[in-house]
């Protein structure tokens, strides 16, 4: 059973820590966890435990390491949480080339069998394998450049051409719009705003609503019936670790 332990984060504080203090609390945070699974019947495996490291203006160094059953655990590039592939600059570059690299393959096996194929039963097909891995944790993109999502659209862009057997080069614009597809960037922003709208109205977990805060204005303007939201405070609290 392989365990994701998430991220550690260190809030910016009035008193930095040291990298070997931080080593040591989350060393010790790590032999607890592995105290409870044993206790139930569960085994934290070191060789697949990975410890990302996201710098910040208060963080602890990048010789940060920790150490896990004897065994010691440094920092890496990237690590992968529920098939998604987090990067220490939270760029998900690695995490775009990996979902481009697995579709480009469905792709070329699919179009393998396309002449067997009806237009429904490609569609379908595209849907259920390629469409489905643009769709996963999509939302995690975004905020990013255009540039960093095209490989995605790529995607995309050769999937509709495969459903109807068309040329490389063919426009897609219809064929989105036939296939009912949104492009890639606007199923990011559909997303988050059906996330958001579940959070706010919906069914959604706790630690969902309690990130979401309605606009309350001090008097009646036309902006009051739009069900705005208050934004984020990018300032956080400060912590003494």
């Amino acid at each position: 059973m392989r365990i994701s332990l998430g991220m550690v984060r260190f809030l910016p504080g009035r008193t930095l820590i040291s990298d070997a203090t931080a080593s040591d609390r989350i060393s010790a945070c790590l032999a607890e966890i592995s105290s409870w699974m044993t206790a139930h019947q569960l085994k934290l495996n070191p060789s697949k435990t990975e410890l990302l490291f996201i710098p910040g203006d208060s963080s602890p160094g990048h010789d940060l390491a920790i150490s896990l059953h004897n065994d010691l655990i440094s920092p890496s590039a990237t690590a992968r949480n529920l098939g998604v592939t987090m990067d220490n600059q939270l760029s998900f570059s690695s995490h775009v080339a990996n979902v481009t690299r697995s579709c480009r393959f469905l792709l070329y096996n699919i179009r393998r069998i396309r002449p067997f194929l009806s237009t429904q039963a490609a569609q379908v097909l595209v849907q259920s394998l390629v469409i489905s891995r643009l769709d996963y944790c999509n939302a995690l993109l975004a905020g990013l450049p255009m540039n960093a999502i095209r490989p995605l659209q790529m995607i995309q862009n050769a999937a509709a051409r495969l459903v109807f057997n068309l040329p490389k080069f063919s426009h897609t614009t219809p064929l989105l719009r036939s296939l009912h597809w949104l492009p890639v960037a606007a199923r990011i922003r559909f997303k988050t705003l059906m996330l958001a709208y579940k959070a706010k109205n919906g069914p959604a977990p706790s630690y969902l609503k309690a990130l979401i805060t309605p606009r309350t204005a001090p008097r009646t303007l036309r902006s009051t019936s739009t069900a705005r939201l208050v934004p984020p405070s990018l300032r956080q609290n400060s912590y003494v670790m």
